[in-house]
């Protein structure tokens, strides 16, 4: 039984202190899923650019590892254009072999095509006075 693709076009984001990774995953009518990388420094140039290249893609549905207070940034950035939603970095840890950036991103990518709803939080909105998450709805 295939796992039925919730989100057809969806980005997954590696998040770290200075520089993100970030993966587009995209499948086609066919079920076909290409995968495009790029990575970014967390400056608000490059932000910038991530969500230029983002929308470039037309991908709006965003899963990105909640590491540290790292991600805040990144949250901050895409919230007006993107539905971003966390996950925990124990499930991105189930990788199995080698780890690496890209690699890591791909797995947050492909998990957030089909909806791990047990594994995906979303953060309070960014204008309260802390920022905290709560399970996720969906």
């Amino acid at each position: 039984m295939a796992l039925k693709i919730v989100y057809p076009v969806c980005c997954g984001i590696d998040v770290h202190k200075s520089f993100v990774v970030a993966c587009i995953a995209a499948t086609d009518d066919k079920g076909v899923t290409t995968y495009k990388w790029r990575r970014f420094s967390t400056f608000t140039g490059d932000l910038r650019l991530l969500a230029q290249w983002l929308a470039d893609h037309e991908c709006r549905d965003i899963c990105m590892e909640s590491t540290g207070k790292y991600w805040i940034p990144v949250y901050n950035m895409l919230e007006s254009t993107c539905k971003v939603v966390l996950t925990h970095p124990k499930y991105v840890k189930a990788i199995r072999g080698k780890k690496t950036n890209a690699r890591d991103a791909k797995w947050i990518a492909s998990s957030s095509m089909i909806s791990f709803p047990a594994a995906l939080s979303r953060p309070l909105k960014s204008g309260s006075s802390a920022i905290s998450c709560a399970i996720a709805s969906s």
